[in-house]
């Protein structure tokens, strides 16, 4: 099947992102060294010292830093390569022109939650309810952007209702970071890796620049006139957002000694 020439080059383009996702996922596995965090459960149990029922705190499982990097850089690798695939390419490209990306959404969901839980164990949070419930609302903020999309393919004017849930669900598990971060801070012997100071305003800018992205196509602001425009912001943010994750976690704790 022939394309327009601005879909040819997105094509390239989405191969070319899926090889520096795929390269660095590779590198970060071939290079990183075995440093774990604990993913933690806590339930009651009846403590005969002091008579009551008080929460007894298990590590349920050790997580290698290494392969969660490589795994939210190999989903995106994954998904760009599917999308430039000759069966899944003209498809794309259908729903690219009535506005909309289906794919973007469902691999977001995935790799976006991954993160949001990788940079909430470095600060802190290792309860693995806790953990589900930042991959949970996280997934729903990217699911609400699909819903964005569908929701006004049928309408006159753009309705913002699932763009504002989405927000309300993705700053939830942001404000539950601060809440460890600072909390460690206070504490006379706490704080956290100081490679993390830079780690949460950086990827606090790029997740929500996702946002406000969405909010320049909507609006039809210069550029994101064309939807095509705001699809290669969203590959450009998402290969950088990964990057400055996956560097400065390396940087911090997964570089060989």
């Amino acid at each position: 099947m022939e394309y327009e020439p601005q879909f040819k080059r997105l094509r390239v383009y989405n191969a070319f992102m899926g090889l520096l996702h795929l390269i660095q996922a590779a590198a970060v596995l071939v290079l990183s060294n075995d440093f774990k965090l604990p993913v933690t459960t806590s339930f009651l149990s009846f403590d005969e010292t002091i008579g009551r029922l008080w929460p007894v705190t298990d590590v349920w499982i050790n997580v290698p830093l290494g392969a969660m990097v490589a795994v939210f850089l190999l989903l995106s690798a994954a998904a760009h390569f599917i999308i430039a695939s000759p069966p899944v390419f003209g498809w794309y490209v259908r729903n690219l022109k009535t506005g909309i990306n289906y794919a973007r959404w469902y691999e977001y969901s995935f790799s976006a939650s991954l993160m949001i839980v990788l940079i909430a164990m470095l600060c802190g949070v290792y309860d693995l309810g806790a953990l589900l419930m930042a991959f949970a609302l996280t997934a729903v903020m990217n699911l609400c952007g699909l819903v964005m999309e569908v929701h006004n393919q049928t309408t006159q004017r753009t309705n913002w209702i699932s763009y504002t849930v989405g927000c309300i669900a993705g700053v939830a598990p942001w404000v539950a970071i601060a809440i460890y971060f600072f909390g460690s801070l206070s504490q006379a012997d706490g704080g956290v890796p100081t490679f993390v100071y830079v780690i949460l305003p950086t990827l606090f800018v790029f997740f929500f620049s996702f946002a406000l992205n969405m909010v320049l196509q909507y609006r039809k602001v210069g550029p994101w006139r064309d939807y095509l425009f705001g699809e290669r912001v969203y590959i450009l943010l998402s290969l950088i957002a990964k990057s400055a994750l996956a560097w400065q976690v390396f940087a911090g704790t997964l570089r060989p000694v």
